[in-house]
């Protein structure tokens, strides 16, 4: 079936025409069509604009970071074995073993944290910080978490040998507490203990609000191990000397970590390694889940907008029935017929389909901004949803469009 423009243009017309003709009917069907299409549309702008607040997050401490845990990222902590519940915790021992024998490393951060039972607490005077992040860690947590001291320095090997009481506090903390004057020289209260503030960590920007760094207060490790000598359990950050030696970093680690922990050589490691790339690819797995989400989504809308469209081509069959008789009679061939009311159904639905792309990168773009997440729009998405809402129409179109391509003419012309 070779159709030309004058004929395509023509069925288009005709489909206009008759959807101006019935307005209500043809809006009801029409709005079937968009929200599906807004649906997905948005969704994937907000999933698209998560999954980059999520990798700008990760990237903001660098490419070349390993996280060292006692368990693996995507463990199922309900479904541990004996041997994992077994593992012994990551200590300061570790980090040292780390540092010590591995050359391809130029950086340790080990990270202990407090959490008071009423609630962290720092004061200066009358004023208060509630709940900030209280941390023990080591020299090298600037250098590991790419992050800056804007006043005065951060903790030195000094501060970590002689267990002094000194303190680095983020921005959050020093302007609640020191509004009006400098925050390096000052002494305040940590929860019940007296530190001297001897630096300001620089502001950091989060896509999720609160961020830990901005809220943080961060003491010598050995400090933090004078203070709670019950608590010896850390988190482990180290820094790989390059992106591109991460790899040999991470065997480097390992076979440290697999001496000191004196795992036998016939066991699996009973801890942890983790890179950025491992994170990004976890999260474009939960990123997956939520793009399938949204084709149930539009599905559901899409089936609705196609059955509203099936029905009222349907209705419009009947209508004109008499209309196509005369065509039949002067001429008209099935096949222009077919064309006529498959041009009206995909007209009908892809106007949907249009309005749906519009809202859905309005609805997207607009939660991406209130969120704070980057703003993205998604032309594979739009190129999708335009298309199927299309073939949405095309498909609905063609029972109805068969039905009046074969009514007999006689039989349609007598039709009142």
């Amino acid at each position: 079936m070779i159709l030309t423009t004058v004929e395509i243009k023509e069925a288009v017309l005709m489909a206009l025409s008759s959807l101006k003709a019935n307005k209500l009917r043809a809006g009801l069907t029409i709005l079937g069509v968009m929200v599906g299409v807004s649906s997905v549309i948005a969704i994937a702008s907000i999933v698209d604009g998560l999954d980059g607040a999520f990798n700008q997050e990760i990237d903001q401490i660098g490419s070349n970071i390993i996280l060292v845990t006692k368990f693996e990222q995507e463990m199922d902590h309900d479904q541990l074995t004996d041997e994992q519940r077994n593992r012994p915790e990551m200590t300061v021992g570790e980090a040292e073993a780390i540092l010590e024998n591995c050359s391809l490393i130029d950086g340790v951060s080990p990270e202990n944290h407090y959490y008071h039972p009423g609630g962290n607490e720092a004061k200066y005077r009358n004023r208060k910080f509630t709940r900030p992040t209280v941390i023990g860690t080591w020299p090298d947590f600037t250098r590991v978490n790419n992050k800056d001291v804007t006043e005065g320095r951060f903790i030195n090997d000094i501060d970590e040998r002689h267990r002094r009481m000194v303190c680095v506090i983020g921005t959050d903390v020093a302007d609640v507490l020191f509004p009006e004057e400098k925050a390096v020289g000052r002494e305040i209260r940590v929860n019940t203990k007296k530190f001297l503030v001897i630096g300001v960590l620089e502001e950091i920007e989060s896509n999720f609000g609160d961020d830990g760094i901005n809220r943080l207060v961060a003491m010598p490790l050995s400090t933090y191990i004078k203070l709670h000598p019950w608590d010896k359990a850390l988190s482990l950050m180290v820094r790989a000397v390059s992106y591109e030696d991460i790899d040999a970093a991470k065997d480097q680690v390992t076979a440290a970590l697999r001496i000191y922990r004196q795992v036998p050589y016939n066991k699996k490691d009973n801890f942890a390694l983790s890179t950025q790339d491992q994170f990004k690819e976890f999260i474009a797995n939960i990123t997956k889940y939520l793009y399938m989400a949204a084709l149930v989504i539009t599905s559901v809308g899409l089936m609705v907008g196609g059955i509203g469209v099936m029905n009222i081509m349907l209705v419009s069959v009947t209508e004109r029935t008499r209309e196509i008789g005369i065509r039949k009679a002067i001429g008209a061939k099935r096949s222009n017929i077919i064309i006529q009311f498959l041009t009206e159904a995909m007209t009908l639905s892809g106007t949907g389909g249009l309005i749906g792309v519009v809202f859905g990168i309005a609805g997207g773009l607009s939660i991406n901004a209130l969120l704070g997440f980057p703003v993205t729009v998604s032309f594979f998405w739009m190129i999708v949803g335009f298309g199927t809402a299309v073939s949405v129409g095309l498909i609905s179109g063609i029972y109805p469009a068969i039905k009046a391509a074969y009514l007999d003419p006689i039989e349609a012309l007598h039709y009142e």
